[in-house]
């Protein structure tokens, strides 16, 4: 393969994987014209057409499929193998890459970056915000992070917060006007105050339990955001009843400014793990960021 033939292959997969022109150049620096000569070139190298381009969308053709499908974990393999070359440096050095939802990211992620790149000026960490589910190493992403369970084949994870709890909560003015739900079939009854993840998905669907008896309970109201600051705003000012982990909600408990409610059939479980494929912990930087997030009892 000639040099040439790997940045093109490595553009190629770029505007794949965004199914844009544009957004692939704004994310690679280059101007549209460039990646679309480039494009236009490597499908004339192979004899195939790659990408299916009309004037609202860019996709993959089934040979562009199947060659994206061989690229990514590829490219994926050459990055890391990079980053494992920083091993061989003196300091720590290298770019990380961390996919994680808005509250983890800034109540746990980035206390923990701030110190490492306060420490190894070398080490550049990317942190982006994400509520969706993604799979990371077609993102390439170094790691991601989700709350306990299995994680998927090929992945290790560490554990970086104590158990978590759920929560349902109102205001002292909705529980004067309403009362408190004793039960979650119960909640039929109330205004809900809902959260959707990400634009396609369903509402999230409030999970109780008490000894064997298990109940998920979706919920309806007026109001759904896709912001946990939002769900408690609104708790906050007396439209219902929201649900959200009790970590995020516990200073506006501990104030009175909310009340916790079937306070008895929220059971703790595993908190938050950082995942990553195996061989990412061989570099060095990656290794004190495991270091400095793993949270121990």
């Amino acid at each position: 393969m000639e040099r040439e033939d790997l940045a093109d292959l490595t553009i190629f997969v770029a505007v794949a994987e965004a199914r844009s022109f544009t957004a692939a150049a704004k994310k690679l620096g280059l101007s549209q014209s460039a990646l679309s000569h480039v494009i236009r070139r490597l499908e004339a190298r192979l004899g195939m057409r790659l990408l299916a381009r009309t004037t609202r969308s860019v996709t993959p053709t089934e040979t562009g499929s199947r060659l994206l499908e061989t690229l990514v974990p590829a490219l994926a393999n050459i990055d890391e193998r990079i980053s494992d070359l920083t091993h061989f440096r003196e300091k720590p050095a290298g770019t990380i890459r961390i996919s994680s939802s808005e509250y983890v990211a800034s109540s746990i992620l980035w206390p923990a970056i701030s110190r490492i790149v306060s420490q190894y000026p070398e080490i550049n960490i990317e942190l982006e915000v994400n509520n969706a589910f993604i799979d990371i190493v077609k993102e390439r992403f170094d790691a991601g992070v989700r709350i306990g369970g299995p994680v998927p084949k090929d992945m290790v994870a560490i554990p970086i917060s104590p158990k978590l709890r759920m929560a349902a909560f109102a205001s002292p003015l909705y529980i004067k006007k309403y009362g408190v739900p004793q039960s979650p079939a119960e909640l039929a009854h109330h205004h809900s105050i809902n959260l959707r993840l990400t634009p396609d998905a369903s509402r999230y669907a409030w999970e109780f339990s008490t000894g064997a008896r298990e109940f998920k309970v979706k919920t309806d109201g007026q109001l759904v955001f896709n912001r946990a600051h939002l769900v408690i705003e609104a708790a906050r000012t007396g439209h219902g009843i929201g649900y959200l982990l009790e970590c995020a909600v516990r200073p506006f408990l501990d104030d009175g400014t909310l009340v916790q409610v079937l306070d008895g059939w929220c059971p703790a479980f595993d908190g938050y793990q950082l995942y990553f494929p195996v061989r990412r912990q061989n570099s060095q930087a990656f290794r004190i960021l495991i270091d400095t997030l793993r949270f121990r009892e």
